[in-house]
């Protein structure tokens, strides 16, 4: 039986619930380019452009995007293990906390959320960005930007998922391409500890041959199974 599980999760279970996945074949994200709205230089650029993409995706959100069976699948698992389990997620997405997860690692930041760009204090984002939504935490108020790990800043949070890994008996990736470091890098990680390490996605990836099982389908439907056979004791198959 299993004892510390890291799960890994993608765009591909917040597909399911009818959120796209940003980055496409052609390299644009919603039409447009990524240096244009997913790095520093081109916030500071064009501010506006980038206020604008984001309050677009947050605003999808307050309008009603459920969670999946994946997402409430990973919650029961969280409730209900005996063990440890962390989830640890690429998207910036609410969508396990909607399905009842408790403790989400958000490795890429969080949709819901904007900080402050001199003090990096957190605040939940009640408004869209703008020039009207400000800090609290300055004497003079600074403009939120979004709470989101763009290209070239580092990651959260991976102190403690490189700490879980090396602990782990079970990883399992779901939704993920695995083509995108350092997450990429989770199931050598994993390996390394001896644990045993599962694929559930639509198609194998780049990392297909590094995984010990794989499900190949949806995770609304997959992530539930899977979630049952630990939770009875069962090893893998």
């Amino acid at each position: 039986m299993y004892q510390r599980i890291v799960i890994l999760t993608g765009a591909g279970i917040s597909a399911e619930s009818g959120l796209k996945t940003f980055r496409a074949e052609d390299g644009l994200w919603e039409q447009h380019r990524i240096e244009d709205v997913a790095t520093p230089e081109g916030y500071w650029r064009n501010p506006e452009l980038v206020q604008r993409f984001y309050n677009e995706r947050w605003q999808q959100l307050q309008q009603g995007v459920e969670a999946n069976a994946a997402h409430r699948a990973l919650a029961r698992l969280q409730q209900q293990f005996h063990g440890e389990v962390l989830l640890v997620t690429q998207n910036i997405d609410n969508l396990h906390q909607a399905g009842g997860s408790q403790s989400v690692l958000h490795m890429h930041g969080e949709l819901v959320k904007g900080r402050c760009p001199k003090s990096q204090q957190v605040f939940p984002l009640t408004q869209p960005f703008g020039a009207d939504n400000l800090c609290t935490c300055c004497a003079i108020g600074q403009m939120l930007r979004p709470h989101v790990v763009w290209f070239g800043e580092m990651p959260f949070g991976l102190d403690r998922t490189y700490d879980a890994l090396a602990k782990c008996d079970l990883f399992i990736a779901i939704g993920t391409s695995g083509t995108v470091y350092p997450a990429a890098g989770f199931v050598e990680q994993a390996n390394q500890a001896g644990a045993d390490t599962l694929e559930i996605n639509l198609a194998p990836t780049e990392r297909y041959s590094q995984f010990d099982f794989h499900r190949k389908g949806k995770a609304g439907t997959l992530v539930p199974e899977v979630v049952e056979q630990i939770l009875a004791g069962q090893l893998l198959s």
